[in-house]
């Protein structure tokens, strides 16, 4: 089955891209004229993160989010014949950022967000990176579809470790440079064990992972975003958020990544995965020991070097 849906795959990929954005068209009417795939989702986690917003521009963050939503499912399946040359014109990257960590002989974490379109953006890096890439994704329920997935992502040298067992998947790279991918708004398995920190004004869980392993082993870390300046067209921005976080007090670095990731979905909230529910747990007074507090002003300049 996975071979034929596979194949199946690949010839629509040969489609030129505006054939594809009229299917994605189809797509998005269906999922939000006729089916409102996950319209309450959608309306409580803007309502949460815009409540300066009226119900007219809810709605039309909504209406501009199906459409990148299919977008990115089907921008993913063009990458099974897309040509380099192509995605290079599509994806502006510059990977100076990394050349310079990578040189020093350091390894490197990069946090991101659930933003739109992180299937082309790993793809448009590896080919760039001096560093192996490897990517964190937390496996999908359907075995067709991981497998289908793991394929797009792999297909030009990602290396994917699943967020269930990363500390075994880790293993052959302890003793070799990596950059390490982390999409770090993933909601907690463990609420308890979560940093909870103010995210648009509401206590949220975040994962500790990404700092812990920062911190661990003084990774300098670098925050990503995407921006779509227009349909089928992306921009990677990248900024060192922590040289040496080993150094920096525990919750930190998370802060200021959630604070970053504010900011990210504030410039364009349309390309943001609003279907994921963020807001799935609620803040209870037996979370008050892992609360992080917001920093000083002026704490979110850039990379720390002290």
């Amino acid at each position: 089955m996975y071979y034929i849906v596979l194949g199946i795959l690949y010839l629509f990929s040969f489609l030129p891209l505006w054939v594809i954005y009229r299917v994605s068209d189809f797509f998005y009417f269906i999922l939000c004229h006729v089916l409102g795939y996950r319209r309450k989702v959608l309306m409580k986690n803007l309502s949460i993160a815009f409540p300066e917003k009226t119900e007219a521009e809810k709605k039309k963050i909504i209406r501009k989010f199906y459409r990148n939503f299919t977008d990115t499912l089907l921008e993913a399946i063009k990458l099974l014949s897309m040509s380099e040359k192509s995605l290079r014109k599509r994806v502006h990257f510059d990977p100076a950022i990394f050349n310079e960590l990578y040189n020093t002989g350091k390894s490197c974490q990069v946090h991101l967000g659930h933003n739109f379109n992180w299937e082309w953006v790993n793809v448009r890096v590896t080919k760039q990176l001096a560093y192996p890439f490897l990517v964190v994704y937390m496996p999908i329920g359907s075995k067709l579809i991981d497998r289908l997935f793991k394929h797009f992502r792999e297909k030009t040298g990602s290396i994917l470790l699943p967020a269930t067992d990363m500390r075994n998947a880790m293993l052959p790279y302890r003793n070799r440079q990596y950059l390490l991918a982390l999409v770090a708004d993933q909601n907690p398995g463990r609420p308890d064990k979560a940093y909870w920190i103010k995210f648009f004004d509401r206590w949220t869980p975040f994962v500790t992972g990404p700092e812990k392993n920062a911190r661990f082993n003084d990774i300098p870390v670098v925050f990503a975003r995407f921006s779509k300046p227009r349909r089928g067209y992306y921009v990677i921005e990248s900024k060192l958020a922590a040289l040496h976080p080993a150094e920096m007090k525990e919750g930190e670095l998370t802060l200021a990544y959630v604070r970053y990731l504010e900011e990210v979905i504030r410039k364009q909230p349309e390309i943001y995965l609003w279907s994921h529910n963020r807001w799935k747990f609620e803040y209870t007074d037996e979370y008050a020991p892992n609360k992080i507090e917001d920093a000083p002003a002026g704490f979110f300049g850039g990379d720390n070097k002290n």
